[in-house]
């Protein structure tokens, strides 16, 4: 190749572009050209240049773009794509531009300004896998970065990539941003990141059997990878929290060295036939205790059984983490408080689900926002809670409350397009405005993007059942249950039970289910609508009624929202009318 005028050369490489370019040009040819213009003039070329970086080439929407030092082509991507968030959250929703941005670091073939390879390949398809919004880099990048930036990088696995050979290990990159907090951690420490942040220790093998050491690591793993799915929580790398391997330390000392919150240790031991998991998620700052379990199973499913401890261990933590939050938030002062700890309030009183609730929740996530204009996960919560108001028929306008919701859970997808729960909320708003194809691929992308997640399968759930697919919703509502054994939110996890199973005509099943919500939750009218209805097609009119009573008690406008439900096919609506009339609905 140098005898040819080529020569090879190692060099960070950017590649980014327009997304939905085709639409937009077809929409608005000459205000498209003319906004990417002004993005390039006044926001990418300035930040590029500022970096170091050289503009290899431009072909309509795209940049290729090199670098000499892959921490400043990260630095620079990530920069950019908040400064573009900044200015789209300036402009109406059809005048915004969104970019998706990929960074490899690799050997490239140099002939004159123009580079190629599969460097410059590799970067192309990173960006390909980037979601609006965001920026995914390869494991090469990852690697030589480091803990040079304060930045968190979402580790979504090896990546099968078009004309490359060999699977990519790509990173989603997010800064970490706000104040740390300190509190309880001793001098010297590592300060702790602003959202909860958590390590996973290598579980012990109390066993002689030295062929369980490799299932309790396995376990660990599988923990970790579960944890990283959620964007609101920080999680130590498997590499960073296994150097404590066989090593007698506190957890106080893990806490301080690693600068996490939590810490969650484990033990396997071995007793003939049987394995005996124990697992134990402990706040590093006051060394207590807030959450532990323990799971038994047998050597003949041992790789069913890690799957199993993994998965619902998983649940419980992301739940038990979130309810120790909103309690540590609640005992803050309210002057203290930051983003995060807003959202949590927020959260807590979403889950009182009452109509004051719900406008304390709309304050709280406001305040959020007004501290940290791109938080993704609270303009999510409030878009959830403008769903809801408009869903329970507590919103003085319902359609206005939807379109309020619909535009900010999108807003929330366009900041961060790896939020589950983002999509989640979207995908429950579109389903209420009756876009059920946009709606079911919402839920299944949410879940694309975190298989464990209990509240994605609440959505999901939901979708299903509206959407004719009632066993699915049972499904998906009894495994967000088994997911999350102990979330505040188990009697929504019921409530979409017990109405998929209704509408699956399995009266008996959702009469038990009901009866649980309204056990546990007696304020929710939809509990005791759901026990109303399938009492009515029981032919069990006393307890239909009173349950139907009830539920008017709290809602006197329930039977209008009922009637106003989002069912793909008119006949389940006609058969959730059927079970209002034999409770005594004389509609």
């Amino acid at each position: 190749m140098a005898a040819e005028g080529f020569k090879r050369k190692l060099t960070a490489i950017v590649s980014a572009d327009v997304v939905g370019w085709s639409r937009l040009m077809g929409e608005d040819e000459a205000g498209t050209l003319a906004t990417l213009k002004r993005y390039r003039e006044e926001l990418i070329d300035p930040k590029i240049e500022e970096y170091g970086g050289r503009i290899v080439s431009t072909a309509g929407d795209s940049v290729l773009v090199e670098y000499p030092s892959a921490v400043d082509a990260v630095r620079c991507s990530v920069e950019l794509q908040e400064a573009i968030a900044e200015r789209n959250a300036e402009l109406p929703e059809e005048s915004r531009m969104l970019f998706r941005i990929g960074v490899n670091l690799g050997e490239v073939i140099a002939d004159g300004d123009d580079i190629f390879g599969d460097g410059v390949n590799i970067a192309a398809r990173l960006q390909a896998i980037a979601g609006p919004g965001y920026v995914c880099v390869s494991g090469k990048v990852r690697d030589e970065v480091g803990k040079k930036l304060d930045m968190a990088f979402d580790d979504l696995g090896e990546q099968t990539v078009k004309n490359i050979a060999q699977p990519v290990h790509v990173y989603a990159v997010s800064p970490v941003r706000g104040e740390t907090d300190t509190a309880g951690i001793e001098a010297g420490g590592l300060p702790l990141p602003s959202k909860p942040s958590i390590a996973v220790l290598p579980f012990d093998n109390m066993s002689a059997d030295s062929e369980q050491e490799y299932f309790a690591d396995g376990i660990a793993e599988d923990i970790i990878t579960g944890l990283s799915r959620y964007h609101d929580l920080f999680v130590i790398s498997r590499n960073s929290s296994f150097t404590y391997k066989r090593r007698a330390v506190s957890v106080k000392q893990v806490g301080t060295e690693l600068g996490v919150r939590y810490v969650l240790e484990g033990s396997v031991r071995k007793g003939g036939n049987r394995v005996r998991v124990s697992v134990q998620l402990i706040d590093a700052a006051t060394d207590t205790h807030i959450w532990a379990e323990r799971y038994e199973g047998t050597l003949e499913d041992i790789f069913d059984f890690q799957d199993r401890i993994a998965v619902q261990a998983v649940g419980a933590i992301s739940s038990s983490i979130v309810s120790a939050g909103i309690e540590t938030a609640r005992r803050k002062h309210p002057d203290s408080l930051d983003a995060y700890d807003l959202r949590l309030r927020g959260v807590a009183c979403t889950q009182e689900s009452t109509p004051a609730s719900f406008n304390e929740a709309k304050k709280a996530f406001r305040k959020a926002l007004e501290i940290d204009p791109l938080y993704a996960s609270a303009y999510a919560e409030l878009a959830n809670v403008y769903c809801l108001g408009s869903i329970y028929g507590w919103a003085k306008n319902p359609e206005t409350s939807l379109e309020e919701a619909d535009r900010m859970s999108r807003r929330a997808v366009s900041l961060d397009a790896h939020n589950a729960w983002a999509h989640a909320v979207l995908s429950f708003c579109l389903l209420f405005r009756r876009q059920f194809e946009l709606a079911r691929a919402e839920a299944e992308r949410a879940l694309e993007l975190n298989p464990n997640f209990a509240e994605g399968l609440l959505f999901r759930a939901l979708v299903s059942a509206f959407c004719g697919k009632p066993d699915d919703g049972i499904e998906d509502a009894k495994r967000a249950i088994r997911l999350s054994p102990r979330d505040p939110l188990m009697w929504g996890f019921e409530d979409a039970l017990a109405f998929s199973q209704y509408q699956a005509r399995d009266y008996a099943a959702a009469v038990e289910t009901a009866s649980k919500t309204v056990v546990r939750f007696p304020n929710f009218p939809f509990g005791h609508l759901d026990l109303a209805v399938a009492y009515g097609q029981l032919g069990e009119t006393t307890r239909a009624k009173a349950a139907l009573a009830d539920a008017l008690r709290l809602a006197p406008d329930l039977v209008a929202v009922v009637e106003g439900q989002p069912f793909e096919d008119p006949r389940d609506r006609e058969h959730l009318i059927d079970g209002l009339r034999k409770a005594g609905w004389e509609g």
